[in-house]
């Protein structure tokens, strides 16, 4: 069953995904003696997505055994949707899991029987390495955004690619505006008026 508490703004906001209520009770005290809180706890992985997108945590911490599946697969789930940051918490350091928790996008582990003082670098770890990847994945995907449309105006005007990025930065320096949300408009405007129908 899933618990969903309230929000506050404290040094970050903690979900737990863990059956075995003595360790919910040891990760909880070290949340609160490191300056965070637990926004919600899930004991079983059909809850935890649930729970994960009704309280928004700053970061999860997994158990890898759940009574009804596997942890590693439903963090995948939550990392997969680009919610928030998974740490793993498992009394095992089989090199097969450490591989699985790679692939499904795990930032940090926390190991069984937990001790406080590593709670605290592991959960900010987690979190800062998250967040450095959606800034990757976000500039990675506005430089896609931008080719694209500097290829438009190279096509439709007969420009260089250097007129073409002149253009974009110089419409985005007129406007005020992101180079990113020029391009896009410009790819927006471009597909409408290729789907009106032609008279």
């Amino acid at each position: 069953m899933a618990k969903v508490m309230p929000k506050t703004g404290l040094r970050w906001r903690v979900a737990i995904v863990d059956d075995h209520v003595p360790s919910r009770a040891d990760v909880r005290a070290a949340v609160a003696a490191a300056g965070g809180e637990v926004a919600g706890e899930a004991t079983r992985a059909a809850d935890a997505l649930a729970m994960v997108s009704s309280v928004r945590p700053d970061v999860v911490i997994f158990a890898v055994g759940l009574p009804d599946g596997d942890g590693v697969a439903t963090a995948a789930a939550v990392t997969s949707g680009n919610d928030c940051p998974v740490v793993l918490f498992t009394s095992h350091t089989r090199d097969e899991l450490v591989a699985r928790a790679q692939s499904a996008g795990v930032m940090a582990y926390l190991l069984k029987p937990l001790r406080p003082a590593e709670l605290a670098p592991a959960l900010d770890l987690a979190v800062a390495r998250f967040a450095e990847t959606r800034q990757l994945r976000q500039t990675l995907e506005e430089r896609k955004v931008i080719e694209r449309a500097k290829g438009r105006l190279m096509d439709k005007l007969n420009l260089t690619e250097e007129e073409a990025f002149r253009r974009l930065r110089r419409a985005a320096m007129n406007s005020r505006r992101p180079m990113v949300e020029i391009a896009r408009a410009l790819l927006v405007s471009e597909s409408v008026t290729e789907d009106l129908p032609r008279i």
